[in-house]
């Protein structure tokens, strides 16, 4: 075998640029992640809201998805960052949660149309970009 054979047959950097750019949106979804995380440890512990605002003064139903949420997102952080599929996995169900959460119990965080909006986005984009990263790989 020819050392042109050999060269031809490595993987050439252009020839991932969909497994690349998914890699970097999982790694933005992480920061954002972390940061929503990091938001909802801050309501937990009162680090910000006022004196009404405090954990212990909120429904059962807000303390719950305040807890689950403040938890899910780091976790979640950590596989985007290390782009495994099992970050992929919690990522989805934190967003479809939220998502959920919003439209089916406004009564929780107020129903923010924006939010549903941008975690739809973010799951679309997500999603075009496993897809187009898939199809770059042999089969």
């Amino acid at each position: 075998m020819s050392v042109d054979a050999i060269s031809s047959a490595r993987t050439r950097p252009d020839e991932n640029v969909w497994t690349r750019r998914l890699v970097l949106f999982l790694r933005i979804m992480a920061v954002l992640s972390i940061a929503k995380g990091l938001y909802h440890w801050a309501q937990l512990t009162g680090f910000i809201g006022s004196e009404d605002q405090a954990f212990e003064n909120q429904a059962m139903a807000w303390q719950t998805a305040t807890v689950y949420f403040a938890v899910i997102e780091l976790v979640a952080a950590v596989g985007l960052w290390l782009a495994t599929p099992w970050g992929a996995v919690v990522w989805l169900t934190a967003v479809v949660s939220m998502a959920v959460v919003e439209l089916m119990f406004p009564a929780i965080y107020g129903g923010n149309l924006v939010i549903v909006g941008f975690e739809t986005a973010m799951l679309v984009v997500y999603l075009a970009l496993a897809w187009m990263a898939a199809r770059e790989r042999p089969p």
